[in-house]
């Protein structure tokens, strides 16, 4: 006999399982996504691999988390507008309060000489990551001698003349689009990864149509984002001031926001040049170890951004106290950067397989993660050289070096899990410098 369809899921039921995987959502992108497509397509079949896939593909051609972006959509088509909501909401809230516990550890506890150990030793994991992510996202990206090209030639741009990573983007982008009709085999079409590829249990749950887009709901839509969006910036603004740590952060991560293709590995160079460089929000060594906390904590890596938000509030209060501008600055770096994508996921929902099909499109977000290889790598480099040479033009530290090489050996060649590796090397941070008398 042939297995009929599940019943459709309560509101209820979804939700949970959305908060479920919130707290579960560790092993980055594909690792969420895989877990999204074992549960929703070969389990529970309330939605069926060719929907999944579609909708993979359009949440790969926007900005943002795209496995945050991939939870909203399937929300949104399993409950409407509020299962989007519910289902985008809960893949960030329990990182989001871990990862505020953390960061607020990290700096009232500086002054504790084990704790300072501790993240002395998450220097050179996070070396390790970027260098393994490089090889890994490098593996999947560069298929052709051009994207090999572009990956060397935003690295080039990014690092020796310090080209503006959006203007990287946007070139990667064009080329992508063009090439794709002069060298189609030089600029192939992106394809969804993260499903296991396993049949499902039966087939899957029949999905009412969706209803017909019209100008009017794209308005709705747009306007509602849009003023939650930028509301609270200009609020902000209104009580402390253009000026103020809070309001540019505002600002700045909504800017952020519109150009992070290619994940979180992609914009951190980016917001490592204006934050570090420009700003002064915070350090090199900061945001190092903001990236180990975002390792460390589910949903998506982009979080990080938070840390940015909480440091620069705390170090740079204004007329605030350090706490009260570090939990602002956080709350509207996390809101910019993710209210964004609720506005891109449902202006798009209803066109989404014509959008997840478009080959030049797919070419285009083909060149652009191949520049973005070639960011990471800039990312990894710049992240090194702070890390081992910490005061310039004073003596090299061998300790983050030999560890850096340790860490990655141990997760290319001997494939440990990511959580193990940050593990071992806060502990030899904290052996280390206890040794040395802290």
């Amino acid at each position: 006999m042939t297995p009929s369809p599940p019943p459709p899921p309560t509101f209820g039921e979804a939700f949970r399982y959305w908060l479920r995987l919130g707290c579960l959502s560790f092993g980055g992108p594909a690792g969420q996504i895989a877990m999204m497509h074992k549960d929703l397509v070969e389990h529970r079949r309330w939605i069926s691999d060719a929907h999944f896939l579609h909708a993979l593909n359009f949440c790969m051609l926007l900005p943002g988390p795209e496995a945050q972006q991939l939870a909203t959509y399937l929300g949104w088509r399993l409950h409407g507008a509020k299962g989007g909501i519910a289902a985008g909401t809960l893949f960030v809230i329990p990182s989001m309060f871990l990862l505020f516990a953390l960061s607020w550890v990290y700096l009232a506890g500086g002054h504790l000489a084990w704790l300072a150990a501790i993240f002395y030793g998450l220097l050179p994991s996070v070396i390790a990551v970027v260098a393994e992510a490089v090889i890994r996202i490098g593996k999947k990206a560069l298929k052709s001698p051009s994207l090999v090209a572009i990956a060397v030639g935003s690295f080039v741009a990014i690092f020796f003349f310090q080209i503006s990573f959006v203007l990287i983007i946007l070139l990667a982008g064009l080329l992508g689009w063009s090439g794709s009709r002069i060298a189609p085999s030089q600029f192939p079409a992106g394809k969804g990864h993260g499903a296991s590829g396993h049949p499902a249990e039966g087939p899957a749950l029949v999905l009412p149509p969706v209803a017909k887009p019209t100008w009017g709901r794209a308005l709705a839509v747009a306007t509602t984002c849009l003023a939650l969006w930028w509301l609270p910036v200009f609020g902000i603004a209104a009580w402390l001031g253009w000026e103020s740590t809070v309001a540019k952060q505002g600002v700045f991560f909504s800017q952020a926001a519109l150009v992070t293709f290619g994940g979180a590995y992609a914009v951190l160079p980016y917001v490592a040049q204006q934050a570090v460089e420009t700003h002064a929000w915070l350090s090199h060594e900061q945001m190092m170890a903001g990236l180990a906390l975002a390792e460390t904590t589910p949903g998506p890596l982009i979080m990080v951004l938070q840390f940015v938000g909480f440091v620069g509030g705390w170090q740079h209060p204004g007329s605030l106290t350090p706490l009260g501008a570090a939990t602002l600055g956080a709350a509207i770096t996390t809101w910019v950067t993710f209210l964004p994508c609720f506005l891109f996921v449902f202006l798009g929902a209803p066109y989404i397989e014509k959008l997840g099909t478009l080959p030049r499109l797919s070419a285009a977000l083909t060149a652009i993660t191949a520049a973005v290889v070639g960011v990471i790598l800039n990312l990894g480099v710049k992240f090194s050289i702070h890390a081992m040479w910490p005061d310039p033009g004073k003596i090299f530290d061998p300790f983050v070096a030999v560890v850096a090489v340790a860490a990655f050996v141990a997760m290319q060649r001997f494939k440990v899990g990511l959580l193990p590796v940050i593990g071992a090397c806060a502990l030899l941070g904290l052996v280390w410098r206890w040794g040395l008398g802290m």
